[in-house]
């Protein structure tokens, strides 16, 4: 059987093509609606706008050179949206395991059926831990799927079902979380499609004006001869909307170094942001510093784990009671023994009578046949002793001790039945 890779028995959400080389979000299928949503109004601008306006400038290329910025910038908005989309957002690997370093071992008193209290250990670490970043303690929580203590900033995505380094948000639009290692290309993608839009905007109200000065017309006449560009200027002003108000909203993130999680849950707890550097170090810290490589090999063969040992666990012995109370413990397998050894004595005597009689014979003397019955019947009718008075115990070191009151009831049965035994021999 071939070894598996990494990506092939992923336990998150993502979805992986080219053997794992690629990495979306569950939902990357909202992806081709943002490429529609892209490259269709660009068509149309470049067909319905920029090819009118090729001679409408005084020197000869002007005019291409629109039609070119279109393409040439249409094409770096997708780019920046395929590196947001399809790369490790900042994945913290899954442990197989819980940390055992935090183990704690935590002894309490359980009380079972028969009111013997135990000691009973339980496995216990805590949920949250202080780690100090720029001399400040900042509480980190366990996430319970991925067995781990996340880093300062780190989320658990509930769409991707993976904890993200400095989590920003789930982008449906780009079908991916926004995290350390793509942040800086969602920034990208939002600010160029902002500039895309106003770009688009903009030649097309121009070419409405050009239209307004060939046919000395109005404004309505010259929408009515180019209905592409009103279309393309109300499509832009309502995007404008969106994508520029996610612009200036991240440039804000971005100058006072907090994420999209950050503010929205800790903005009414007042806490002071222990990451904020200074707005140009911020800056500097998004735009300016090397992408940190990702920390799964999606690629990379499965290592069979080896078993891990399981550890021992001590189980403390009781104390002795001082009390003076009883020190039964309520087991019912000892006063099985007890029984078994009242049938086994009982049983020994019949046969020796048994015997006894048969070696006899018709030499012997004339002897009582309903005496024996009585004697079976007297053995049979054996005294039953009572649960409470069976006393036995059960040591640590694994030994059966059979209660006195046992024993001596098993000698008077077998003492009985032996002087009855002698008494018809003579």
């Amino acid at each position: 059987m071939a070894a598996k890779r990494v990506y092939q028995v992923w336990k998150g959400s993502n979805k992986f093509i080219c053997g794992g080389r690629l990495v979306f979000g569950p939902d990357a299928r909202s992806l081709l609606v943002t490429l529609l949503l892209i490259i269709v109004p660009v068509i149309i601008f470049c067909v319905c706008v920029a090819r009118h306006l090729r001679h409408e400038f005084s020197s000869y290329y002007s005019g291409y050179a629109i039609l070119a910025g279109a393409i040439l910038f249409t094409i770096h908005v997708l780019v920046v949206l395929f590196l947001t989309s399809s790369g490790d957002p900042g994945i913290v690997p899954r442990n197989p395991h819980p940390p055992e370093e935090e183990f704690r071992y935590d002894s309490s008193v359980s009380v079972d059926a028969g009111g013997a209290g135990r000691q009973t250990p339980s496995l216990q670490f805590p949920r949250t831990k202080e780690v100090i970043v720029n001399g400040v303690a900042v509480r980190v929580k366990y996430c319970e799927t991925c067995m781990l203590y996340r880093p300062p900033r780190c989320s658990h995505c509930s769409i991707c079902n993976n904890c993200v380094e400095r989590f920003d948000h789930h982008c449906p639009w780009v079908g991916q979380c926004i995290g350390l290692r793509n942040y800086r290309y969602f920034f990208m993608f939002v600010s160029s499609a902002t500039i895309l839009c106003i770009y688009v905007f903009s030649l097309s109200a121009f070419y409405i004006k050009v239209l307004m000065d060939n046919y000395d017309g109005t404004v309505w006449k010259a929408m009515k001869e180019s209905p592409a560009s009103v279309i393309l200027m109300a499509y832009c002003f309502i995007s404008l909307w969106f994508v520029g108000g996610l612009t200036g909203f991240h440039l804000y993130l971005i100058g006072t170094n907090q994420t999209t999680y950050e503010n929205f849950r800790y903005r009414a707890d007042g806490r002071i942001n222990v990451f904020n550097r200074g707005c140009l170090n911020n800056f500097l810290e998004v735009f300016c510093t090397k992408v940190k490589p990702s920390r799964n090999n999606f690629r990379a063969f499965i290592r069979e784990e080896v078993p891990r040992p399981l550890a021992p666990i001590i189980v403390r012995d009781r104390e002795p009671d001082d009390s003076g109370g009883d020190r039964r413990p309520k087991v019912e397998a000892d006063l099985d023994i007890g029984e078994d050894l009242l049938k086994i004595s009982q049983r020994r005597n019949i046969e020796e009578l048994d015997e006894d009689i048969q070696s006899r014979g018709s030499n012997g003397p004339p002897h009582n046949t309903s005496e024996p019955d009585s004697i079976l019947s007297s053995d049979h009718r054996a005294p039953t002793i009572r649960s409470d008075a069976r006393h036995s115990s059960w040591e640590r070191g694994g030994n059966w001790e059979i209660a006195q009151e046992v024993l001596a009831n098993s000698n008077v049965t077998e003492s009985r039945s032996y002087v009855t035994s002698k008494e018809m021999r003579q």
